[in-house]
């Protein structure tokens, strides 16, 4: 598993998919390349202080080494948006909303419910 680092790749990643937790909302972008899983972590400066922020990152850190290689699509990239809730919720709970928000992911896409009253 890569990390993304660079802002275009975030970026790319920010049109796909997305899925919302209390702690975290987690992007999925897949490529069509043969290259590795690349895993990017993001939090914003309305998060706290620096110290604050490196905490969140490097929980969400954790929580992305801690599942199984098997939950993250090959040829994909994923970039995991820290919240202020991440300082202060328990790190297993994370880890489960972590695996409900992949499972989301997979999801197939439906169509929105405006489209669907116009046909």
């Amino acid at each position: 598993m890569d990390r993304l680092r660079q802002r275009a790749d975030f970026l790319a990643v920010a049109n796909g998919a997305r899925a919302g937790t209390t702690a975290f909302v987690v992007q999925r972008r897949r490529r069509d390349d043969d290259g590795p899983v690349r895993v990017g972590f993001t939090v914003t400066k309305k998060n706290g202080t620096a110290t604050e922020r490196n905490r969140i990152r490097r929980r969400l850190r954790e929580l992305v080494k801690r599942l199984p290689a098997v939950s993250l699509h090959p040829h994909s990239d994923y970039v995991l948006i820290g919240r202020r809730a991440a300082l202060t919720s328990d790190f297993a709970d994370m880890l489960g909303d972590l695996r409900q928000a992949l499972h989301r992911l997979d999801r197939p896409i439906s169509k929105p419910r405006a489209a669907l009253h116009k046909e």
